[in-house]
């Protein structure tokens, strides 16, 4: 196989899946450098995936991106199908509140960070990372949006709200200015402990230990007012096409790093929204046509790959894809495809 193609995560992915986690510089919460960890989280997407499953739990799906001839890992992106439950969703809720003298006429709005518990939340899209090597000819773009090919399959699975943790801004020394200048002074750990602490599954000593008063961002320092709400610089990419598939900043910040939430309705996202169902009439190379769409098919057996697809009649499709190898793709299945950008 020379394309690339989306899967659900399967145990004998665990090494890689270690090795992808230990090279991600400053880490990712939902992707801790651990292996029993990472083994459990498998462990939670092949649960996650049972057919008799028809509402929004905790559930956690896990997808890898594999290409090449070897099928080699080169990336991730996950579900939660909904946030909240037995572990709260803890976020900062960015609140704008006026201080007025009518005499002096003195009037002052300020920004406040109001410390926010969710115990039964929306879907979340999560985990994506791809190696550098890999970010090319669309990869990034294909790991990312398949997550909503497979929500717009399983509805029933899903809230009507999703929602994305976007990576706060860390300098190039791996310092958090947000964490540094909030969290430190409650956990007493680095933020990179704190936030491999989180990665866990051990939040309880977040709600122990979060200050329960609201915090004024003007009398933080200036260098950590700048980065409220500012992403990663290797997220910004992330980022764009989120806005691009109707995501918005949901007023909220990461309680770590601050980095933006962003909120979308789940049918109003642009890949879900966009995407129809057919029955494919037939399969080919893609050779000198451009790629234009995701192509998605297998059911809970989730595959997603790059092509191009044309109307072949009423409710069907010819499909061009990066590799005629798909496994069990055959003419007569169904498939659902979305264009690749608005």
């Amino acid at each position: 196989m020379n394309g690339a193609v989306v899967r659900p995560v399967r145990p004998d992915d665990l090494d890689a899946l270690v090795e992808m986690a230990g090279a991600i510089r400053g880490g990712m919460t939902s992707l801790p450098p651990d292996r029993d960890v990472l083994a459990q989280k498998i462990d939670e997407s092949l649960r996650a995936f049972d057919a008799r499953i028809r509402k929004p739990g905790g559930e956690f799906y896990l997808f890898v991106l594999e290409e090449g001839a070897d099928g080699a890992i080169a990336g991730t992106a996950g579900i939660v199908a909904r946030v909240g439950g037995f572990d709260p969703f803890y976020s900062y809720e960015i609140r704008h509140e006026t201080f007025s003298h009518e005499p002096l006429n003195l009037n002052r709005e300020v920004e406040v960070l109001h410390l926010k518990t969710n115990h039964k939340g929306p879907s979340e899209v999560c985990s994506l990372y791809l190696r550098p090597a890999s970010r090319r000819s669309g990869r990034g773009r294909l790991l990312s949006l398949s997550r909503f090919l497979f929500m717009a399959m399983f509805p029933q699975r899903f809230d009507r709200e999703v929602l994305s943790e976007m990576r706060g801004f860390i300098d190039e020394s791996g310092r958090s200015p947000f964490w540094e200048s909030v969290g430190r002074h409650f956990f007493q750990n680095d933020f990179a402990t704190a936030d491999f602490l989180s990665g866990l599954g051990n939040k309880s000593f977040i709600e122990d230990l979060m200050p329960e008063y609201p915090i004024y961002v003007t009398l933080l320092p200036e260098e950590v007012q700048k980065v409220i709400g500012r992403v990663h610089p290797a997220t910004e990419p992330a980022l764009r096409l989120l806005h691009e598939e109707g995501f918005t900043f949901a007023n909220e910040v990461d309680i770590f790093d601050a980095g933006p939430l962003l909120r979308a309705e789940t049918r109003k996202v642009r890949t879900i929204a966009s995407s129809r169902v057919a029955r494919l009439e037939s399969i080919g190379e893609i050779g000198e046509r451009p790629v234009d769409s995701l192509i998605a098919w297998g059911g809970l057996d989730f595959r997603c790959c790059l092509g191009a697809a044309e109307a072949a009649g009423e409710g069907r499709l010819s499909i061009r894809m990066e590799d005629a190898d798909k496994g069990s793709l055959k003419p007569g299945d169904e498939v659902r495809v979305s264009p690749l950008r608005g």
